[in-house]
């Protein structure tokens, strides 16, 4: 079986006829960790809604899981940036889950085999959630919401999962267990993740792509202050680590 889950190869989109992604090269493979960063409005979001098949690019190609992006496959998870919901409705996290199993193109009411519901509780389980199945999902922390929309994500069985900003909404102190079960997930597919968390980004995930309509992508996590200042249009400080920490910080130009 072919390691390459997503390829990309010089993908343009235009919105109105302003270029928001221009000549994007890109592979991953089974297994990776890659995180995205760059500024508001560089593409982050139009890049993974290109993966997903919910944006046809103008130009270029775009092959997931071996195939042509033609609308968004089973086997690919996505958590987007903002879920809102009412948090009083009357739905539980085991439920929320289980809507990712829904069979489409029934004029019947949804229904759930049993394997649906197995599978609903299994990745709960995966996600550290299995023990609040049962609470309305509006009764949840911000990170717990999280895990339980990464469930739903991992209940469609994935080989490639998408996250935009995952960790926008979760508190500091749960972050680093978060990004500690993305490094497990890994291990049974492709995750790519957009993030403005360069700190985290740098630690945890496997390599970094840069992105501000054009993507710099070396294959590694290595980030040089000179690829930061391309993809920012301005001056990086740099937090060095070392027996004394201390900032390296470049002058602005006025």
């Amino acid at each position: 079986m072919a390691t390459e889950v997503v390829k990309l190869e010089n993908v343009w989109v235009y919105y109105d006829g302003t270029p928001v992604l221009e000549g994007i090269n890109l592979s991953v493979e089974f297994g990776d960790f890659l995180g995205i960063i760059g500024p508001n409005g560089g593409g982050k979001t139009t890049l993974l809604k290109v993966m997903l098949g919910l944006i046809r690019p103008n130009k270029g190609t775009v092959s997931v899981l071996d195939g042509p992006r033609n609308g968004s496959r089973p086997a690919v998870g996505y958590v987007p940036q903002y879920a809102p919901f009412d948090h009083d409705f009357p739905i539980s996290a085991w439920q929320v889950v289980r809507t990712a199993r829904y069979h489409r193109g029934s004029w019947l009411p949804a229904r759930y085999s049993k394997e649906d519901e197995k599978i609903a509780r299994d990745v709960l389980q995966t996600t550290g959630m299995d023990g609040f199945a049962d609470r309305q999902i509006g009764q949840l922390s911000g990170g717990q919401q999280q895990r339980v929309l990464i469930a739903r994500a991992l209940a469609v069985r994935p080989r490639l999962l998408l996250l935009d900003e995952p960790t926008a909404s979760i508190d500091p102190d749960m972050q680093a267990e978060f990004y500690q079960l993305l490094e497990r997930l890994k291990n049974d597919m492709a995750i790519v993740m957009v993030s403005h968390d360069i700190t985290a980004i740098s630690v945890y995930v496997d390599k970094i792509a840069c992105l501000n309509r054009r993507l710099v992508y070396h294959g590694s996590k290595e980030i040089t202050p000179d690829v930061l200042e391309a993809t920012y249009k301005c001056p990086v400080q740099l937090l060095a680590h070392g027996d004394i920490p201390h900032r390296v910080l470049k002058e602005h130009d006025r």
